[in-house]
């Protein structure tokens, strides 16, 4: 048996120089006694029939039931994964595989590996990635029992059609276990994920580097296993998709968001401050207070957004952006400096115009709505101001490169 001892999730397994299989057979493994016999012997069965260079690979995640001896009696490759977690196994035995393909899928007899030569052959045929597709929305069958009712009409076209709009990734069934990549393609990818979201990471940065990816439908079996229940967990795993997914795409986070909630305010702001009248009410300095709440927390979504995409670009977890790069060439320090400065001497004048007006009356009482349509604009350019000076300088700390 083979033990692995797991390299942290950012660093990519070293590239091999001597490729022993056309294909690797990664099979992630954590007490499948019930059913790991089947998915061997029928992954086995489709190499030699179509005389196919390949292994197959158990990654063991601390299995207990015998799982280990059934693979070995079966002449498969056991690496043992000591770090736990579905995207660790999957890491751990992609590591040592030696194909210059691989095959990963689960061993709960759910994937037929019989269709490992469909896989192949459209990696042969000069693709990245091959995407499996379970659903009929991309040609898949879904056996009776085979997959939950929440996870086959709400979670997965959900996250899937997420995904597609998100980043533009032509697939439709993201959450599918059985996928097959070539060696050289997994290493540009850099994963960082070591939990279920490690399939759902893969498909994303693929889509994000443009690489080129298919997609053939397959068949869903019902789960083999009768001695434990699956592993994954419907409300939990499927909340760390969508923050994965959150996580990974600022623009639909902070960006777009906070556009809105700018425009919401500054259309506010345009119906408040000549005092329009909707209906009975009238739109005054309550509802200048209120866009203007809605306009500090647009542009501070904005501002995460652009913080998010240049620490996420630095750090290798976002592809080099060339929009954020020209975005960089106009948009200096400098610049940013003078324009949140000149925001707010925008709202300093508007300030000091309204003390003007308070002095004007010897310090005595104003017209509330009147003053407010100066000191509540002066508060908001002024704040805006002093974010943009700051935001300016984090920025360009953030966007610094690293020897």
């Amino acid at each position: 048996m083979e033990t692995v001892a797991q390299a942290l999730p950012s660093a990519a397994p070293p590239i091999l120089r001597d490729i022993e299989n056309e294909i690797s057979i990664v099979m992630p493994c954590l007490n499948e006694a019930d059913t790991l016999e089947a998915c061997i012997s029928k992954a086995q069965r489709a190499i030699r029939e179509h005389a196919i260079s390949a292994e197959i690979i158990v990654a063991d995640n601390g299995s207990t039931d015998g799982s280990i001896a059934i693979a070995e009696r079966l002449g498969a490759r056991v690496v043992n994964v000591r770090e736990r977690g579905y995207g660790n196994a999957l890491m751990g035995g992609i590591a040592a595989a030696r194909g210059k393909y691989i095959l990963m899928g689960d061993a709960d007899d759910s994937y037929d590996f019989g269709d490992a030569p469909r896989f192949l052959k459209a990696l042969r045929e000069g693709n990245d990635l091959v995407q499996g597709c379970r659903l009929p929305a991309g040609g898949g069958t879904v056996k009776p029992g085979a997959m939950p009712f929440l996870h086959r009409w709400l979670g997965n076209p959900l996250f899937t059609q997420m995904v597609r709009t998100m980043f533009d990734a032509p697939i439709h069934d993201v959450y599918c276990g059985m996928r097959a990549f070539t060696k050289e393609h997994y290493q540009r990818l850099n994963l960082r994920c070591t939990g279920m979201e490690f399939a759902t990471e893969m498909v994303i940065r693929s889509a994000m580097i443009k690489a080129r990816i298919a997609e053939i439908p397959i068949t869903l079996h019902p789960d083999g296993r009768k001695s434990h229940p699956p592993h994954l967990k419907t409300f939990r795993d499927g909340w760390r998709t969508l923050r994965f997914l959150l996580l990974y795409s600022p623009k639909w986070l902070f960006f777009t968001p906070g556009l809105a909630l700018m425009l919401i305010g500054a259309i506010g702001y345009a119906l408040a401050i000549p005092g329009v009248r909707v209906g009975r009410a009238t739109l005054d300095a309550h509802t200048l207070l209120v866009s203007t709440l809605f306009i500090l927390v647009g542009y501070q979504a904005v501002i995460f957004a652009v913080s998010t995409a240049v620490f996420g670009t630095r750090a290798g977890l976002l592809p080099e952006s060339e929009r954020l790069n020209k975005g960089f060439e106009f948009f200096t320090i400098e610049r940013g400096i003078f324009l949140g400065l000149a925001m707010s001497g925008i709202g300093i004048a508007l300030l000091l115009f309204a003390v003007y007006q308070w002095w004007a009356v010897d310090f005595g009482r104003l017209d509330y709505a009147k003053t407010m349509r100066w000191v509540i604009p002066g508060t908001l350019f002024t704040a805006l101001g002093a974010q943009t000076v700051f935001s300016s300088f984090f920025i360009s700390i953030l966007g610094m490169k690293r020897r």
